[in-house]
This record gives C-alpha cells, sequence and structure tokens, in this order.
C-alpha cells in the first residue's frame, strides 16, 4: 500500500485531500511546515509527496531541494507540487529542482488524486521494465538504481538529467524533439516546458563529458530535438 505525505499548512484543504486519497487505499500523512514535512519524509519514506509552495518556516522550493539532495530514496521520491502561483518562472522554478509534476489552486480534490494515480503508475512502470541496466561502452545506467556510471566512476545527476539520458538512451540513433522529452521524460502536458529541456541537456552533456570527454553522448538535431549516439565501439 503506497503512503502519501501531504505538505501543507491549510488543515481543511490538507484534510479534504487526505479523505479522497484515502478512499483510493492510500495511507496519508499531513505535515503543516517544511521543518515538519522533512522530518515525516525522513522517518516515514513515502511513495509520493504533496507539496504545497506557500509554506511557513521552509518553504516548499527549499523543501524539494532539501530532498533531491538527501541521497536515497528521497532523492528520488515523486513530489508534485500544489501552488497557488501560476506564473510559468515559478512552475518552472519547482520543475527544475526536482518536481514530478505540479497542480495550480484552486483545485479538486478528485483531481489531485487522479494526477497521484498517475504519477504512481509511471513510477511503477519504470521500475518493472524488466531492462535493469542500459550499457553503452563505458556508460552504464542503472533503472532500477537510478544510478549512472561511466568506467564504474558515478556520475551524480539530478532526477531530470536522469529521466531525459534514460529517455534518450532506450532509442539509441532515434531523434526526439523537445516537446516529445518533455512529455516522455517528464510527463507534463505543457508546451512552455520546451525551453527548459535545453539547459538539462546542457547540464547532462558537461557532467557526462567530465567524465567521459571522448564521447558525446548526446547530440542534437537541429531543426528538431536531440538524439543518443552510441560509442563506435558499441555501434554494429
Amino acid at each position: 500500500m503506497n503512503q502519501i505525505l501531504i505538505v501543507e499548512d491549510d488543515r481543511k484543504t490538507a484534510n479534504l485531500i487526505r479523505l479522497y486519497l484515502q478512499q483510493d487505499g492510500y495511507l496519508v500523512q499531513i505535515a503543516a511546515d517544511g521543518n515538519e514535512a522533512l522530518d515525516m519524509a525522513h522517518s516515514g519514506q513515502p511513495d509520493l509527496i504533496l507539496l504545497d509552495l506557500m509554506l511557513p518556516g521552509l518553504d516548499g522550493l527549499e523543501v524539494c531541494r532539501v530532498l533531491r539532495a538527501s541521497g536515497g530514496k528521497l532523492s528520488s521520491v515523486p513530489i508534485i507540487i500544489l501552488t497557488a502561483r501560476s506564473t510559468e518562472d515559478e512552475v518552472l522554478r519547482g520543475l527544475d529542482l526536482g518536481a514530478d509534476d505540479y497542480i495550480t489552486k484552486p483545485f479538486s480534490p478528485r483531481e489531485v488524486a487522479a494526477r497521484v494515480r498517475t504519477v504512481l503508475r509511471r513510477v511503477r512502470k519504470q521500475e518493472t521494465t524488466g531492462q535493469p541496466e542500459i550499457n553503452f561502452g563505458p556508460l552504464t545506467v542503472n533503472l532500477l538504481r537510478h544510478e549512472v556510471r561511466i568506467n564504474d566512476d558515478i556520475v551524480h545527476l539530478t532526477p531530470k538529467e536522469f529521466k531525459l539520458l534514460e529517455t534518450l538512451a532506450r532509442e539509441p540513433g532515434r531523434a526526439f524533439s523537445r516537446l516529445e522529452l518533455v512529455e516522455r521524460a517528464f510527463g507534463y502536458d505543457y508546451e512552455g516546458l520546451e525551453r527548459t529541456v535545453d539547459a538539462h541537456i546542457m547540464n547532462l552533456r558537461k557532467k557526462l563529458a567530465r567524465n567521459d570527454d571522448d564521447h558525446n553522448y548526446v547530440e542534437t538535431v537541429y531543426g528538431i530535438g536531440y538524439r543518443f549516439s552510441e560509442p563506435v565501439e558499441n555501434a554494429v
């Protein structure tokens, strides 16, 4: 049974969401501020976190940043942002910090429950692909451990960078548009996020090159987007 942590200082909103999630069979906990959220996340190890941005003490963006930097399960736990801030910049900040999805207030608890199901279903699909590793020359992408190694050295990627690399490496040679990468790697239906792909790809390339400057794993396909290029010794 999946455990959900709701981080929301409005008790009425939190309890309403909890009611709907419990009806779906989830175990639900509530934290009312950022510090309590971090304590409960570390002690309870939830399977998904619903995170409000406007919190007393540590705000939601800082909570997200700390969780993603914490290591272990919490560094990749799915996070759905709940926000009254509807500007694109605020949404992008949360997603760039590693959030998996967002819902803008006001929202219906039924919508929240549907998003939770969608994100958890996507996570389960990734965990049950039956392909534990992708190997290309010195590069190994471990899908179960969410770990990337080059010549046995760990390459530290953010959750977004890992999802991009996984998406590209599963179909080497295929050109993906930026919109395809947003939808397939991040699961969003929001064209405004296309522009963030370039920044994530740039950071991904830098980190891969830091450990292996002999191979250009991610190539630009001009006018389209990006593709994964196998090392020569891997190509058939």
